[in-house]
Formats: structure tokens, C-alpha cells, sequence
């Protein structure tokens, strides 16, 4: 594995391009303009990367092909060799979370098609960019599949010194454990969630971040009382767990006939550009 890049010379990247599913595509941080789109911890990595390319003259183009919903043989299948087709030097590879997800998986399976897929890359020269799972210990109901998280953590990191990629580390994020870094549906990242995981990402590359003490906890907030707590997860199955059931069951996909929010390789607008 890659030792970080030393941020007085960081390694510059001129084509980032990132694969995987809602996490990457950036759900539940919404766009500020435009309606079922969002932007996310990828789309802020980008920024960062284009805002240090454009101090030192450099071009950078960014391509987001990621899809919620996608199991990883989707992602491989679909999302992969389109991405390598663009020619990047940097490639973020996010996918296995929805398959750890289901009742039945192989978490066997789901590392060898995830080390396969990034060896594919590798093999272009690109660097990859990979992630831990986090740490869903403290989260109610959420919890019951830490022990598979804690699993794909700890192959994720033995697949990134095997292949050489880079590790963002969000399992030992402590200030993700907190309510407020996540969206009502206890699965997706909030805006505050993703900021955090991009300054994360930015920190594994060597680059600099602007989010403050990133790896700090939000000021404790009030604690809810057992009525108030009972009723949240009440409405959380109502609202949330019971969709996803039904789509399962139904064999669909909260990413059916979506495609990319950003499929070409463009530069990235900066304020005064």
C-alpha cells in the first residue's frame, strides 16, 4: 500500500474518475440547484484536486459514473471499463456495501470480484482510491450488520498493500459516529458526513481539506428519551426499512434506469473561473 504522498509535494492528479454506488454518487447530500441530484464526498475531492491543479497550472478533468443501488457485479460490469475508457490517472472504487447489505452474501465473493476490478486498474497505472466500511457499532437497528462491516474493513485493507491503492479509512472516523452525519434513512451520509469522509480522502492523498478538526465529534447534542428513541425507529422501519424490503423482494433497485450524474472526463468549475 502506498504511504500518503508528503503534503508539502503531493502527487498530482489530472483525470479523476469515480465508480461505485449512492455512497460515491453522493446520496443524501443534496444539490443545491438541481432537483435528485447531489453532490457528495467524490464531488468535493474533485473540487479540492482542481482548485490545487489550477495553482499549479495543471489541467484536471472529473467524471462521476457511480449509481445508487448497484451491487458490485454491476458496478463491474457496467461502470469499470467505461471508466477506464476515459483514461484516468486516479480512480476512487467504492462497491460491495449493497451486497453486505443483503441476508445471504459471500463476503469472499464480493473481495475477489473487488480485487479483480482493482487490479484492472492498476494495470492501466492509474492509482486507486478505496474505502473501509464504517463503523455502524453505535447505530440502532443498523448495528446488527457491524460484524459483517468490521469483516470487509479489515480484508479491505489487506486487498489495498496487496494491490498498492490508497485506504481511506472511515471505520476509526469517530466523528461519523453521531446521528447527525447521517440521513434520515441511517444509511447514506448527510452533507456534514460527507464533508468529513472527503476531508478523510483528501488527507489519505496528501492534499490539504477545509472542514474543521474533520476528525473531531460535532458538540454533543441533548439525548433522546426511551419514548422519543422508540418512536424515531418506529418511523425510520415505516419510512425506510420496509421500502427496501419490498424492493427487494420485488427485485428492484433504487438506481433501475439511472444513469451517471457526470459520465465524461470535464474540468470542474471554481469560484473566478
Amino acid at each position: 500500500m502506498p504511504v500518503r504522498p508528503d503534503p508539502a509535494q503531493p502527487r498530482v492528479w489530472e483525470r479523476f474518475v469515480a465508480i461505485g454506488d449512492s455512497f460515491t454518487e453522493g446520496m443524501v447530500d443534496a444539490h443545491p440547484e438541481v432537483e435528485d441530484e447531489y453532490v457528495g464526498w467524490a464531488d468535493r475531492v474533485a473540487a479540492a484536486l482542481a482548485a490545487r491543479n489550477d495553482e499549479l497550472d495543471q489541467p484536471f478533468g472529473y467524471a462521476n459514473l457511480a449509481i445508487r443501488g448497484r451491487l458490485i457485479d454491476g458496478i463491474i460490469e457496467e461502470q469499470l471499463e467505461a471508466a477506464l475508457e476515459l483514461t484516468p490517472d486516479l480512480v476512487s472504487f467504492s462497491a460491495g456495501g449493497n451486497d453486505v447489505l443483503r441476508p445471504k452474501v459471500s463476503l469472499e465473493s464480493v473481495m475477489a470480484k473487488l480485487e479483480a476490478g482493482v487490479e484492472r486498474i492498476r494495470e492501466t497505472g492509474a492509482d486507486v482510491l478505496l474505502f473501509t466500511a464504517p463503523n455502524v457499532a453505535w447505530a440502532p437497528l443498523v448495528n446488527r450488520v457491524h460484524p459483517r462491516m468490521v469483516e470487509y474493513t479489515a480484508e479491505l485493507w489487506a486487498l489495498g498493500q496487496r494491490t498498492g491503492s490508497f485506504v481511506v479509512d472511515i471505520y476509526s472516523l469517530r466523528s461519523l459516529r453521531d446521528a447527525r452525519m447521517w440521513g434520515e434513512d441511517r444509511i447514506h451520509l448527510s452533507s456534514e458526513g460527507h464533508a468529513r469522509v472527503a476531508a478523510q480522502a483528501l488527507w489519505t492523498l496528501g492534499l490539504p481539506f477545509e472542514v474543521r478538526d474533520w476528525v473531531e465529534p460535532l458538540e454533543a447534542a441533548p439525548p433522546l428519551g426511551r419514548f422519543e428513541s422508540l418512536a424515531a425507529d418506529r418511523e425510520w422501519v415505516a419510512l425506510h426499512l420496509r421500502p427496501w424490503i419490498r424492493r427487494r423482494l420485488r427485485g428492484e433497485s433504487s438506481g433501475d434506469h439511472r444513469t451517471p450524474k457526470r459520465p465524461e472526463v470535464l474540468p470542474v468549475d471554481l469560484p473566478g473561473n
